[in-house]
C-alpha cells in the first residue's frame, strides 16, 4: 500500500496574507492545496491520503475535499508548531492505517507543480533503493557561512542540489527516525535533513522542473504564470 502524507499545517506568515493561510489561497477559484492533492488522488498507485492541516482550518479543508472529489483522503490531523512537528503528527496518525513495509510519500501541501511521473519514480525508488529524495541541481553557486557574514566555503556547484518533495520512505523506517529524533529532542528542516543527521543513505530522484514551494507572495504569482503556461501548452499543442 502507498500513502501520500501531505503536510499543510503552517500558517504561512511570509505570505503576508491576512485572510487565509497560503495553502487555502485560491487560483481560478480553487485552493492551492487541492491542486496538490489532485496529483495523488488521480495516481493509480496511491491508495490513501493523510493530511496535516491547521486546526482552525480543518473544517474548511473537509468541505473542499468534498467539493472537489478528493476521495482518497482518509484522515486529517492538526499540524504542529513546526514542519517537523506536523510530519510527526501525520506519521503518528498513520499508525493503524499503514504497515511497516508500506510506502509513504511526504509532500508539501503548497508544492503543486509535480506530476504523475515524479510520484511513480519516488515509489519505484523506495522499492529499489529504500527511499527517495526529490532534488534538482543548484542553478547558482552555493556559499556556506556560519555567522551570515563571512563565507567559509564555496562548494563545487556541480555537486550541489536542492532538496524538494516528495520525500519517500518505507513507513516503519521513517516513523522510527522521527521517534528517535523526538527522544533526542531534535527537530529538522525536512525528512532528508533527518536522514542526514542519523547517517541514513539516501537515493536521489530528479525533480520535475519548476517544483516550487509557495512560501512568499512572489511564489504565488510565479506559480500562477507557470500553471497558465502549462495549460496553454495543452490547449494549443505547443
Amino acid at each position: 500500500m502507498v500513502t501520500a502524507l501531505i503536510f499543510a499545517g503552517g500558517a504561512g506568515r511570509r505570505m503576508n496574507s491576512r485572510s487565509k493561510p497560503k495553502q487555502f489561497l485560491e487560483m481560478h477559484g480553487k485552493p492551492i492545496i487541492i491542486y496538490t492533492l489532485e496529483h495523488f488522488e488521480y495516481h493509480d498507485e496511491i491508495d490513501k491520503i493523510v493530511i496535516v492541516c491547521i486546526r482552525d482550518w480543518i473544517q474548511e479543508l473537509e468541505g473542499a475535499l468534498k467539493r472537489y472529489g478528493i476521495t482518497k483522503a482518509v484522515r486529517i490531523v492538526p499540524g504542529g508548531e513546526t514542519g517537523h512537528d506536523s510530519i510527526c503528527n501525520g506519521l503518528e496518525a498513520m499508525k493503524g492505517l499503514a504497515l511497516e513495509k508500506d510506502i509513504v510519500l511526504i509532500h508539501d501541501g503548497v508544492r503543486p507543480l509535480i506530476n504523475k511521473e515524479l510520484i511513480s519514480q519516488n515509489i519505484d525508488a523506495v522499492k529499489n533503493h529504500g527511499n527517495a529524495i526529490t532534488a534538482e541541481p543548484a542553478k547558482e553557486s552555493v556559499v556556506r557561512s556560519i555567522d551570515g557574514q563571512r563565507i567559509i566555503e564555496v562548494p563545487e556547484r556541480q555537486q550541489m542540489y536542492t532538496a524538494k518533495a516528495p520525500q519517500s520512505f518505507y513507513f516503519g523506517e521513517i516513523l522510527r527516525l522521527y521517534e528517535i529524533a523526538k527522544n533526542d529532542n531534535i527537530k529538522t528542516i525536512d525528512s532528508a535533513h533527518l536522514c542526514s543527521i542519523y547517517d541514513v543513505p539516501m537515493h536521489m530522484v530528479a525533480s520535475t522542473k519548476n517544483n516550487l514551494k509557495i512560501t512568499e507572495p512572489a511564489d504565488f504569482y510565479i506559480y500562477r504564470a507557470l500553471y497558465e503556461a502549462m495549460e496553454g501548452q495543452q490547449i494549443f499543442g505547443l
